[in-house]
């Protein structure tokens, strides 16, 4: 099973783990970050589709701070495009 690593740039967290099975999700790993968010983030993805992912999460912004136009969602999404 294939292993996107991902580094976000300009949020919280500090890296992202994604394993994928026949373009699936599996299990994700967030490294930093708002632990809560996060956990629940890696919950809601097992078992989606990598497109419906990037879908549902490309374009999230943190609205906790004015002057970030990204999230560890998008971020996320991002790494997911990118691979």
């Amino acid at each position: 099973m294939p292993v996107i690593e991902i580094t976000p740039q300009n949020v919280c967290s500090r890296k992202m783990y994604v394993t994928t099975e026949n373009g699936i999700i599996t299990n994700v790993e967030i490294v930093g970050g708002c632990q809560g968010n996060t956990t629940g983030l890696c919950r809601l993805l097992v078992g989606m589709s990598v497109e419906e992912a990037i879908k549902r999460l490309d374009g999230i912004e943190c609205r906790g701070s004015r002057t970030k136009t990204t999230s560890c969602p998008d971020q996320l999404a991002k790494g997911l495009k990118a691979n």
